[in-house]
């Protein structure tokens, strides 16, 4: 995707949060990179503090840990969405997870500096500062929502949001990483799919 490609997506993005002039647009977009990432790459890695808050304006990633050796998927971000290691991008600690491209992926980002800058300049300070909040705020809703999820609806259930949010991008998912995310096993996740498709069709 093209430099100006990017930037649009990016600002059609931000603008569903708050609205930004053509002066204030033009203010951000100094603070702005774009920067590629090859599939299996990570975006944040334990260990080391994440540096940037980005929209993935082509590809998904998959946030993850590793307990005993083995890998727990936790969430998917796919295009149109922000994504960070966000309590070490705002804390400065290192993240404890880690978020790696599911696909070659491209980004428009942010990094902590340049939105302290954004932060402190006269023309766009307000706005970002509110952009800033209303981006943790939808971190917020997004957690709970995945909490609250695994307390009230089945693995099904969990499967048709996931569809709602990543759409066709899933089919480019391995399926284990999904069916890891679910809770369930592979198998289970071939018999939830196979339902769907006879529903659906």
């Amino acid at each position: 995707m093209d430099t100006l490609t990017a930037l649009n997506k990016f600002r059609e993005h931000a603008e569903s949060f708050v609205p930004l002039n053509e002066a204030e647009w033009q203010a951000l977009v100094p603070l702005l990179e774009i920067s590629t990432l090859k599939k299996k790459k990570n975006f944040a890695e334990p260990g080391k503090v994440c540096n940037h808050i980005a929209l993935i304006v082509q590809g998904s990633v998959r946030f993850f840990h590793i307990k005993d050796g083995e890998e727990i998927t936790g969430y998917f971000c796919f295009e149109n969405e922000f994504t960070s290691s966000y309590k070490s991008f705002l804390t400065r600690q290192p993240s404890i997870n880690y978020i790696q491209a599911l696909e070659d992926a491209q980004f428009v980002s942010l990094s902590y500096n340049s939105m302290q800058k954004a932060y402190a300049d006269k023309l766009i300070g307000y706005k970002m500062e509110r952009l800033g909040r209303l981006i943790a705020e939808h971190y917020l809703i997004c957690y709970e929502d995945r909490v609250t999820s695994f307390v009230t609806q089945t693995p099904e259930e969990r499967y048709n949001k996931l569809l709602e949010t990543g759409g066709e991008i899933l089919q480019r998912i391995p399926q284990h990483y999904i069916a890891n995310f679910l809770g369930i096993t592979p198998v289970s996740l071939s018999r939830i799919r196979r339902r769907i498709m006879k529903i659906s069709a």
